[in-house]
């Protein structure tokens, strides 16, 4: 694990202990529950929202397994909330590594439960900002092997990336390090379905002084530029193949807010 001398800040909220919140977690603050219950009050599906983008992560770590994928990098990792990436693919290839990226220190304190590894495989946590992707790359090297597949997952993370910080650069960046045929798995907050809400929201974390930012379906595609697509594309994270039972789409008038897609890197 790379240590860090960095300090939890309970002065502001943070956007990983505000999705602890709505996932009902207990690893955070009451200036985090303060701003989440404000964004519950002008979305209230919002938790639901949260429970979904963890149910698609799920998938997509399933489906990335079967198509032999046994390496993962992790950005934006969040507060441990079992079951954690490792141990979904652990599952079926025990010999799997994944490292997992995160700049908040409060998932560094928890970083035992990352690590808690088949004795085959391998778990590492980097405490390190996504916007400083040449740092995350050369301390993944550690833990990874960059001359086979990697599974690259920026799960529910770039809409806290504004355009100020070149988001679509930072992904390539990224992508250009991997070899050919890894994947990057990617969901995304949108404003399609509801602007006015989205923007409210937005608003929320941006006093807080995270940069949030929703983006449209063209907006989310160019993440994609340069990699092939599977099927069935960039769509809400309910209709990402979804599991036998579970409905495409929730009851209601829109889908779920959250873009969901994986690429192959040819």
């Amino acid at each position: 694990m790379t240590a860090d001398n960095s300090k939890i800040d309970t002065s502001k909220p943070q956007s990983a202990r505000m999705y602890d919140y709505y996932l009902g977690g207990k690893d955070n603050y009451e200036v985090d529950r303060i701003a989440a219950e404000q964004a519950i009050a002008r979305f209230p599906a919002i938790k639901q929202g949260a429970q979904d983008n963890r149910a698609f992560m799920h998938r997509a770590a399933r489906w990335l397994t079967d198509q032999g994928i046994r390496q993962f990098l992790d950005i934006g990792t969040g507060i441990p909330s079992e079951p954690n990436l490792h141990q979904i693919v652990q599952r079926t290839a025990p010999e799997a590594r994944i490292v997992y990226v995160d700049s908040d220190p409060i998932v560094l304190r928890h970083g035992e439960a990352l690590l808690r590894s088949t004795p085959q495989g391998s778990t590492e946590f980097i405490l390190a900002d996504v916007r400083d992707p040449e740092k995350i790359i050369e301390r993944a090297r550690t833990t990874l092997d960059f001359s086979k597949p990697i599974a690259l997952s920026l799960v529910a993370l770039l809409h806290f990336v504004s355009d100020e910080y070149n988001p679509t650069g930072i992904v390539t960046k990224l992508v250009d390090n991997l070899p050919s045929g890894s994947y990057l798995v990617l969901s995304h907050v949108t404003g399609d379905f509801d602007p006015e809400t989205w923007d409210s929201i937005v608003s929320i974390y941006r006093s807080g002084g995270t940069p949030a930012q929703v983006r449209s379906h063209p907006e989310v595609a160019r993440f994609f530029e340069g990699l092939t697509l599977t099927d069935p594309g960039i769509v809400p994270a309910t209709a990402w193949h979804p599991d036998t039972g579970q409905p495409a789409a929730p009851s209601g008038p829109a889908p779920v807010p959250l873009y969901a897609g994986v690429g192959r890197k040819t």
